[in-house]
């Protein structure tokens, strides 16, 4: 796991001044704090900062290929090196060192961007070819590792594993994208098809860029995606067996370091299952870490140590302060991008904690959007199933009337949310999934937008893209549409992009088995029966895991990192919360509507509704901008 940044003169090669590479590199020194490299070449410029994990004392970076014709600078692991060293030696390639940075340069000049799809792991790297004068840039096939781009004004293109790498050259615009606002509003992220800043765009996972001197700029291409299409015919009994194979070899592929490795337990299903899984392959004790809260309600820690003792693991746990309010900043300035999922603060925290003993940690992410884990994905399968035998002008009419004068009731669960659930029957699947997933209404941003900001938008709608890329699904029903959107929106906008930031910010390497592509692509043709059965979303998972698991763990009710933000804006950050009318850089910047946002604040400190969320998005806004250094 490390940073890379570089530069690639599109056109008319030019030369590259190393200490502009290295300033780059050195924006991202917490991805790799054992080393640093930079080479350069008329007309391109690559740079390393290092976090060594296999062939310690080996395998530095900047990597020239044995025959001096190719230099790779690399982001990641791929789990499938040593298969595929024996597989090129066999076809003449020799190789210096004994780590998978080299192995990606031979399987690039073997095959050429077809060597991607042989990778088995997370990545994203750069080779320069200097005999064709091409720039090779790829990212793996859930997005996993990150990759920003820029066109600058002198005709180069700027690369690097964060945006503040890019924000370390003196030629980045800075100006704000009105476009990627609404996205941030609608979502609490900026997703991967869109940067805060305009001229600045992410690599879309499992797509390349091949770039020839000379040749100017291209469209990214698409290397990888995941099918639902399919369906396996196969009885319970042997998918059972099937998704146990996958997991054992997702699980054991991800063990091989050359440093400390760990895990992190929740007590939650997934992470229980990966714990079971690296104790059944190891011949000692896995290394696991958990966090809790003194607070009734937020704890998972009693779980987690349940678990550990059933694999006798070496376990460390740690209580924190709920209130742990002091890491806005840090959150802030760690993301570049305003980043709202508040669970970034505690998912730090237990990224400090394995960092205290292990320089490795497996995580159980992935698994609840490859086989339908979240809540929102059983009320959506129910709601499809609803429309599938009511027409859509009969629930427009009736549902759609009632779910507009229906009072809200934000406060209660889902299911008791009748004004949420009758809008949502109201329109079509993708449609109403778009509106689950969203954590603010058009009608809600409309009201915070100035005139002059709305007009700026031109139409947009936050909630199109995730519409747009549920339609086009390659999908056959309205719950593999949804679980294909969480996968190619969600996952990487969200939850890679907090779980990336957070650890690499301590020096950790996080990895996630259950993202294992061929995991996920067994996973995308499991039956919905054996998705959700009843009110149990991911029941093939849990099904399987019986043999490993007590039924307390495999079936108590998903809870994950709450964080008290609510409460938060109601005592330390109330007076924060009464500035953002008048201090923000939105308001000033004449996007945000001053009055409606007082108006907002003051109804959550009075009580008359929870406006936390919306408190606590505003505030990380604000924050990015400042550290963006967006003048008002």
């Amino acid at each position: 796991m490390c940073g890379i940044a570089g530069l690639f003169h599109l056109g008319t090669p030019k030369p590259v001044d190393p200490a502009r590479v290295g300033r780059m590199c050195d924006a991202i020194a917490h991805r790799g704090p054992d080393g640093s490299g930079v080479w350069t070449e008329h007309g391109v410029g690559l740079g390393h900062r290092r976090l060594s994990i296999i062939d310690l004392e080996g395998s530095p970076q900047p990597m020239l290929s044995a025959d001096g014709r190719a230099v790779l600078v690399f982001n990641g692991e791929i789990y499938n090196f040593r298969e595929l060293r024996r597989e090129l030696e066999k076809k003449g390639a020799s190789f210096r060192t004994d780590g998978d940075s080299e192995t990606i340069l031979a399987a690039w000049q073997a095959w050429g961007p077809d060597c991607l799809s042989r990778l088995h792991g997370m990545f994203a790297f750069a080779i320069y070819d200097l005999s064709e004068r091409t720039l090779f840039l790829a990212r793996d096939r859930l997005g996993v590792k990150p990759l920003f781009l820029a066109e600058l004004s002198d005709g180069s293109l700027a690369f690097a594993s964060e945006l503040k790498g890019l924000l370390a050259h003196p030629l980045l615009r800075r100006e704000v994208d009105v476009r990627a606002v609404e996205d941030y509003l609608t979502w609490g992220y900026v997703p991967d098809h869109r940067s805060i800043l305009k001229g600045v765009t992410k690599l879309p996972a499992g797509h390349f860029l091949l770039l020839k001197s000379g040749q100017g700029m291209t469209s990214p291409t698409k290397w990888w995606d995941v099918s639902f299409e399919e369906r396996s015919k196969a009885k319970t009994e042997d998918l059972s067996a099937e998704l146990l194979f996958h997991l054992r070899e997702a699980v054991t592929s991800r063990m091989v370091a050359d440093v400390p490795l760990g895990a992190f337990l929740s007590g939650g299903v997934d992470s229980s299952s990966v714990v079971a899984l690296m104790s059944e392959a190891s011949n000692r004790p896995v290394s696991t870490c958990s966090i809790g809260f003194d607070v009734e309600g937020l704890d998972e820690t009693s779980h987690a140590r349940k678990v550990s003792q059933l694999f006798a693991t070496d376990h460390r746990e740690r209580i924190v302060d709920p209130d742990d309010f002091g890491l806005v900043d840090r959150i802030a300035a760690m993301f570049d991008e305003p980043f709202a999922d508040a669970s970034a603060l505690p998912t730090l925290r237990v990224c400090e904690l394995a960092r205290e003993n292990v320089t490795v940690a497996l995580s159980g992410d992935g698994a609840d959007e490859a086989l339908a884990g979240y809540r929102r994905q059983v009320f959506h399968y129910r709601e499809e199933q609803f429309r599938s035998v009511v027409p859509g002008r009969v629930r427009e009419g009736l549902f759609g009337s009632l779910g507009r004068v229906w009072p809200k009731a934000d406060w209660a669960p889902r299911p008791l949310r009748a004004k949420s659930t009758l809008l949502s029957l109201a329109r079509d699947g993708c449609e109403g999934y778009a509106a689950a997933l969203a954590v603010t209404t058009p009608q809600q941003r409309k009201a915070f937008y100035t005139d002059d900001f709305a007009k700026s938008l031109d139409g947009y709608r936050g909630e199109q893209p995730l519409v747009d890329c549920m339609r086009s699904a390659p999908a056959r029903t309205g719950l593999d549409r949804a679980q294909y959107a969480d996968l190619k929106f969600w996952l990487p906008g969200d939850i890679l992009t907090k779980v990336d930031r957070t650890s690499m910010s301590v020096g950790l390497e996080a990895r996630e088995p259950l993202l294992d592509h061929r995991l996920v692509e067994f996973c995308a043709k499991v039956p919905e029966r054996a998705r959700i059965r009843g009110s149990q979303g991911k029941w093939l998972l849990k099904n399987t895991m019986e043999r490993y698991l007590p039924d307390d763990i495999l079936y108590r009710q998903k809870q994950g990192f709450v964080t008290p933000i609510s409460e938060w804006f109601r005592g330390p950050l109330a007076a924060q919360a009464k500035a953002l009318a008048d201090n923000s850089l939105a308001v000033r910047m004449g996007w945000l509507e001053r009055d409606n946002i007082r108006t907002l604040t003051q109804n959550h400190l009075s009580g008359r509704s929870d406006n936390g969320r919306i408190l606590w998005q505003l505030t990380m806004l604000d924050r990015a901008l400042e550290n963006l250094k967006i003048a008002a």
